[in-house]
C-alpha cells in the first residue's frame, strides 16, 4: 500500500491528546491476541484511546475496534531489532555482579529501531489508508505514544525491585541505654555457639542468631525468641553492615514481620559503640541468598544418556516464557512459573478448550471457531479488550491452542536440519513464548500476593483463578448465560459425618471444595536406611549428607502411597476423635469425624501438602508418593451415603440473634495476615488453637484439624453472610446504597478495594437480591458434581515443583497430550508426556516422568 501525502482529515489530529501519564498504551502487543510489533505488519495503536490491535487478515482486530468504537486514527508501530555489537573491547571492564533482587533495564532504542505512520480509517474502512502527515500534532501524538511507558511495563515496573521501606518501629525507636557492647560480645549468639546469622536486638543490644536459611546457614530462632519474650521489635544483621550505612535490618512486630529500612541505623548502631564507618561486609544479605538460591532450582532438560529433549510444537504445544528481563533468571524464575504451570493445565482440559476455543471436544486437535471469540468481542461491556477478562481468557487460547505461536526462535531457525533432529543443549531452538501480562494484571489486580512478580503457591493461584473466573461469569453480575462453565468441571461435594459418642446421634455437611488436599507422613530415613515403602523397588539407598545441587543438605524420606494418603482423609483409618459440645444436651463429649466425597467431580485435583514449619518458614519435604499402576485411581470405596435408616439427627443450633464472633488477639491476627494468609483462615485457626499464639495458629493452618465448633457451614440458598455494619457503612459514605455496598462485598468476599472497583463497574446494579427466597421446605442446594459409580480416573497431568518452599524455586507442568507424531487413536490412553518448562516445550523422557511423578505439588486427575 503506498503512502498519500495528504489526507483531508489530517486536521482531526488537533483534537486529539497525547496519552496521560496514567494511561496503559498497548504499543508492544495486540490486546485481543499475541500478535506484536514484531511481526511483519506491526501494531496499530488507537491515537484515542491508546488500544492496541492486529491485521492479521483472519481477525483484523484494528477494523474490529475501529467499528465498535468509531475512532478514526491509529499509529502503526513496527520493531526490528539492531545489528549486535561486536564483543567487549578489550581493557574494558566487565558487567557488575548481581546481587539485587532488580531489573537493571536495557533502554529499548539500544537494542530496537521502531517505524511509525499513520492510518487514516475515515479514508478507507477495510484496510486503513497509511497517511505522510508531518506537523506539530503528528509529532506530539508520535512521541505521547512512543515515550510513554508500554501497558506491559506498566503492569511490571512497580514490582521488579522488591521495595523495602521504613516503618513506624524502626521511625520511632527507643533504644535503652545499655553502653558499648565488647568485641567478644558480638562474636557469637548468646543463647547458643552460632558465630553467623547473627542479629542484633536496637533496642538492648542483646545478640541472637536468626533462623536457618535457605543455602545452610544455620540458626536456630534465638533472635525471635528474644523479641517474643521482650517485645524489642527490630534487629539488624551483623556481617551485612556496610560503611555506607547499609545492612539487613528486621522488624519483627506482628503489623510489619518483614525487613524494613532503619533511616537512623548509624545513629543506633553508635549507641552501642558500633562505627558504621569501619564495618566491612562479610555475610550474604538475604536478597544474595535468595538470589543464589533460586539460581539453582531449575528442571533438567536432557534425558539419561544426556541428549537434550525433543523440543514439541504445534497446536496446544506452546510455551509461556516468563514475564521479565531474560537477562535478569532470578526475576523471570520467581516471575510466573506458577502461574505457567497452573494455566497449560487448565487448557489441556476439553472443557477449558470447548468454553473458550472450539465448539466441541475432538480426539485430535481442537478446531479455532472465530464466530464463538468475535461474537463476545462484538457486544464486550468494557471499553477496551484489555480490561476484560472474557477477553483474555479468549486471547489465551487462542495462543495457547491455535499453534500460531509455536515455532523455534527465529535465531534458530537457519539451524542445521541435522541439529534439529538431534538438538543439543546448547542449540535446541526453543519457543519465544507468550507472555500474558494482561491476563496477570486482570487476575491479580488487588491481590496482596498474585499482583506482585514474588514466586506464589501455584495450589493457592488455582484457586484463587476459579474464584476469579466464577466471579467474572456470576449471573447477578453478566447476565444469564447460558455457557458451560469449565470452572464447575473441578467441583465435588464432601461429606463430613459427625457423631456424638454419648447420644449417639449425627449431623451430615455438605462443603462444595474443588481440590482435595491430602496430607502426607513424613518418616525421614537415617543414613543408609533403606525405603520399605512402596517405592522401595524404585529407589536406591543413598547416603544423607550430601548436598542438593549445591543447596541445602538433601533428606530422605519413606515413600507412601496415594492411596495412604487418600485413606488417612477418606478411609476407616482417617475418622477423627475430637472434643465436642453437643447440642443434644450431652455437654462437652467425645464425637468422631469422618469425610467422604458427596459427589465425585469430572476432573479431580490432588494437592499433596509436603511440608512442614521450621523457624515459622513453611518448608518443602521431598517425599516420594507413588501412585496406583497405569496411573489409575478408584474412588468408589470414598463414597459417602448421608443420612442413613436408623440414624437420628443432632438438633440444629437455635441462633435467630445470631451467634456471637469468638474474640481472637488482635496482634496475632494482624502477624498472620501480614504472612499471606487470608483473614477467615488466619481467625479460624486462632480460634481452633484457643488463641494460643501465632506458631500454634500456623501449625493448624498448614495441617487443619477441622474442629466442628468453628466451621463455617455451608451456604444454603439465600443464606449468604452480612458483611460488616462498619464496611457498609464506608461504601454507603461514598454514595453507594446501602443494598449496592452490601452486594458488592459480598461479591469481592470482603475486599474494600475490590468492591469499589466492582460498584462502579457495575452502575446499573441496583443491589436487589433477585434470587427467590428459599422456602421453608427447601433444603441445602445440591452440591456439584456426580455420585455414580465406578468413580475412575486416570493422571492427566501434573505440577512439579523445585526448591525448599512451595514460596521460592520454580514450578513446572507435565502434561499427557495426544500422541506425538503419529495419526491420534481415540482409543490411545497412553499418550505423550509433555514437559511445560516455561517456554521450553519438550517431549518428557520416561525416566523424568516417573521421578517427578513421585514429587509431584498437585495431581489431576480426568475421569473416564
Amino acid at each position: 500500500m503506498s503512502a498519500s501525502a495528504t489526507c483531508p482529515h489530517a486536521h482531526e489530529l488537533s483534537s486529539l491528546r497525547e496519552p496521560k501519564l496514567s494511561q496503559s498504551v498497548h504499543r508492544e502487543e495486540c490486546t485481543q491476541c499475541f500478535d506484536n510489533q514484531d511481526g511483519p505488519a506491526g501494531i496499530d495503536v488507537c491515537l484515542v484511546c491508546f488500544n492496541g490491535s492486529c491485521l492479521d487478515p483472519d481477525r483484523h482486530h484494528t477494523r474490529t475496534h475501529v467499528l465498535r468504537s468509531g475512532h478514526s486514527f491509529t499509529l502503526n508501530v513496527k520493531r526490528t531489532p539492531k545489528k549486535k555489537p561486536s564483543n567487549r573491547a578489550d581493557g574494558e571492564e566487565p558487567p557488575a555482579k548481581m546481587t539485587k533482587l532488580a531489573i537493571n533495564e536495557e533502554r529499548e532504542e539500544d537494542k530496537y529501531e521502531h517505524t511509525t505512520l499513520f492510518k487514516c480509517w475515515k479514508c478507507d474502512s477495510r484496510q486503513g489508508k497509511e497517511v505522510t502527515i508531518d506537523n506539530v500534532n503528528a509529532k506530539r501524538l508520535t512521541d505521547g505514544v512512543m515515550l510513554s511507558l508500554s501497558s506491559a511495563r506498566q503492569s511490571e515496573v512497580k514490582a521488579w525491585e522488591e521495595e523495602i521501606t521504613a516503618c513506624e518501629h524502626t521511625l520511632c525507636l527507643e533504644q535503652l541505654q545499655s553502653g558499648t557492647i565488647p568485641q567478644e560480645g558480638l562474636a557469637h549468639c548468646a543463647s547458643c555457639e552460632l558465630t553467623s546469622n547473627l542479629w542484633l536486638c536496637l533496642t538492648c543490644g542483646a545478640l541472637g542468631c536468626g533462623r536457618a536459611q535457605f543455602g545452610g546457614t544455620g540458626g536456630n530462632g534465638h533472635a525471635l525468641a528474644h523479641f517474643n519474650a521482650t517485645q524489642h521489635p527490630v534487629c539488624v544483621k551483623l556481617g551485612t553492615i556496610t560503611p555506607e550505612g547499609g545492612a539487613d535490618v528486621y522488624c519483627y512486630a506482628a503489623a510489619c514481620n518483614d525487613t524494613r529500612i532503619d533511616p537512623e541505623l548509624a545513629t543506633h548502631l553508635n549507641t552501642f559503640g558500633i562505627n558504621v564507618a569501619s564495618q566491612k561486609k562479610t555475610e550474604k544479605s538475604m536478597t544474595e541468598l535468595q538470589i543464589e538460591q533460586n539460581l539453582l532450582f531449575d528442571f533438567s532438560l536432557t534425558a539419561e544418556d544426556g541428549s537434550a529433549l525433543q523440543p514439541v510444537f504445534g497446536a496446544g504445544a506452546t510455551g509461556l516464557s516468563n514475564l521479565g528481563n531474560r537477562q535478569v533468571y532470578i526475576i523471570s524464575t520467581i516471575l510466573a512459573c506458577y502461574m505457567a504451570s497452573v494455566i497449560q493445565t487448565l487448557f489441556s482440559l476439553p472443557p477449558f478448550q470447548i468454553r473458550y476455543y472450539s465448539e466441541e471436544s475432538s480426539a485430535t486437535r481442537p478446531t479455532y471457531v472465530p464466530l464463538k471469540a468475535a461474537a463476545h468481542w462484538e457486544h464486550c461491556t468494557q471499553a477496551l479488550p484489555a480490561d476484560c477478562l472474557e477477553c483474555q481468557m479468549f486471547k489465551l487460547a487462542d495462543g495457547l491452542l491455535s499453534g500460531r505461536y509455536s515455532k523455534p526462535h527465529s535465531d534458530h531457525e537457519k539451524a542445521p536440519t541435522d541439529a534439529l533432529a538431534h538438538p543439543t543443549p546448547e542449540h535446541t531452538p526453543w519457543q519465544v513464548g507468550l507472555k500474558p501480562a494482561g491476563f496477570k494484571a486482570l487476575v491479580g489486580k488487588g491481590h496482596p500476593e498474585f499482583a506482585t512478580m514474588r514466586q506464589q503457591d501455584a495450589e493457592e493461584f488455582f484457586v484463587h483463578l476459579l474464584t476469579v473466573l466464577r466471579r467474572f461469569n456470576h449471573p447477578n453480575t453478566r447476565g444469564s448465560r447460558e455457557e458451560f462453565e469449565p470452572t464447575e468441571t473441578f467441583a465435588f461435594g464432601l461429606e463430613q459425618r459427625l457423631q456424638c459418642q454419648s447420644c449417639r446421634r449425627v449431623r451430615y455437611r455438605v462443603d462444595t471444595m474443588d481440590t482435595l488436599s491430602l496430607a502426607v507422613p513424613a518418616h525421614e530415613l537415617a543414613e543408609g536406611e533403606a525405603d520399605t515403602g512402596p517405592g522401595a523397588l524404585e529407589q536406591e539407598v543413598a547416603s544423607v549428607g550430601a548436598p542438593d545441587e549445591g543447596g541445602p543438605i538433601k533428606k530422605r524420606y519413606r515413600s507412601v502411597s496415594l492411596e495412604q494418603c487418600l485413606n488417612l482423609l477418606l478411609g476407616q483409618s482417617g475418622q477423627e476423635a475430637l472434643e465436642y459440645q453437643c447440642e443434644g444436651g450431652c455437654g462437652k463429649v467425645h464425637a468422631v469425624r469422618q469425610m467422604q466425597f458427596a459427589t465425585f467431580p469430572d476432573v479431580l485435583v490432588l494437592h499433596a501438602k509436603k511440608f512442614q514449619l521450621v523457624n515459622w518458614v513453611p518448608t518443602k519435604l521431598d517425599i516420594p508418593v507413588i501412585l496406583p499402576e497405569n496411573d489409575e485411581l478408584n474412588l468408589d470405596n470414598y463414597l459417602g451415603h448421608g443420612l442413613q435408616p436408623g440414624e437420628e439427627e443432632l438438633p440444629e443450633t437455635s441462633n435467630a440473634s445470631g451467634p456471637s464472633q469468638p474474640q481472637v488477639d488482635a496482634e496475632t491476627l494482624a502477624m498472620l495476615e501480614s504472612m499471606g494468609f487470608a483473614a477467615a483462615d488466619c481467625r479460624k485457626a486462632l480460634i481452633a488453637t484457643g488463641n494460643a499464639g501465632a506458631e500454634a495458629a500456623m501449625e493448624w493452618l498448614f495441617n487443619p484439624t477441622e474442629d466442628p465448633a468453628v466451621e463455617t457451614p455451608v451456604q444454603t440458598t439465600g443464606s449468604a453472610p452480612e458483611p460488616p455494619a462498619e464496611q457498609v457503612e464506608m461504601l454507603a459514605d461514598m454514595g453507594f446504597t446501602n443494598a449496592q455496598a452490601k452486594k458488592a462485598l459480598r461479591e469481592t468476599d470482603g475486599n474494600m478495594e475490590r468492591a469499589v472497583e466492582w460498584l462502579f463497574n457495575h452502575p446499573d446494579d441496583t443491589g436487589e437480591d433477585t434470587t427467590p427466597a428459599a422456602s421453608s421446605s427447601e433444603t441445602t442446594k445440591a452440591p456439584p458434581g456426580s455420585s455414580r459409580l465406578p468413580a475412575r480416573y486416570r493422571l492427566k497431568a501434573f505440577i512439579s515443583h523445585k526448591g525448599p518452599s512451595v514460596h521460592s524455586g520454580h514450578y513446572v507442568a507435565h502434561i499427557r497430550m495426544p500422541r506425538i507424531g503419529d495419526a491420534m487413536d481415540a482409543d490411545d490412553v497412553a499418550g505423550d508426556w509433555v514437559l511445560f518448562n516455561d517456554e521450553k516445550v519438550v517431549r518428557a523422557d520416561a525416566t523424568s516422568v516417573r521421578d517427578l511423578k513421585k514429587l509431584a505439588y498437585m495431581y489431576v486427575f480426568e475421569r473416564v
